[in-house]
């Protein structure tokens, strides 16, 4: 029987990627880009005077940002059901998945709340900047890489990268 550690590494499934290649990690990168370039379009448009194609390209990129975030979190849920409930590695994982879903669901709240106009009000600005400070529970995604290393190859076969040839 193979440990917890040892379980966690693995994928669940091919379709969470191959084994020290996981997908999640590559597909957060879409929601992060695009939410934080939205907030620039966003400040941006309070410096120009044609800020409605600004305000519209915002709007895309939460959009962008929320069904990207949609996709990230289903891979991660494939990664999150390889690890041992009752681990601090379990624990740190619902804490992510419930953090970084409740900052989907803000940024899902702000395209919402914009679809009307082509100005965005302080209130818009406000959300969407803590909506980008949610983005810090992605820490924890960190911790669950490198601090209990789950999805991330064993040392013995990271080991191969660090053979003089």
């Amino acid at each position: 029987m193979s440990s917890p550690l040892f379980r966690a590494k693995r994928p669940s499934t091919p379709l969470a990627g191959p084994y020290g290649h996981p997908l999640h990690p590559m597909l957060v990168t879409v929601p992060i880009g695009a939410w934080v370039t939205s907030l620039v379009f966003d400040l941006a448009s309070l410096v120009t005077g044609d800020a409605g194609f600004l305000a519209k390209g915002a709007l895309w990129l939460i959009a962008i940002g929320v069904i990207g975030a949609l996709a990230a979190a289903a891979f991660g849920f494939l990664d999150f059901l390889a690890i041992e409930p009752g681990t601090a590695a379990y624990r740190t994982a619902l804490a992510h998945m419930g953090l970084t879903l409740t900052v989907t669901a803000v940024f899902g709240a702000a395209w919402a709340w914009r679809l009307p106009g082509d100005a965005v009000g302080a209130g818009q600005l406000a959300l969407s900047a803590a909506g980008l400070a949610g983005l810090a529970a992605g820490t924890l995604g960190g911790r669950l890489a490198y601090r209990y290393g789950v999805r991330v190859a064993d040392e013995v076969t990271q080991a191969e990268g660090f053979r003089q040839s």
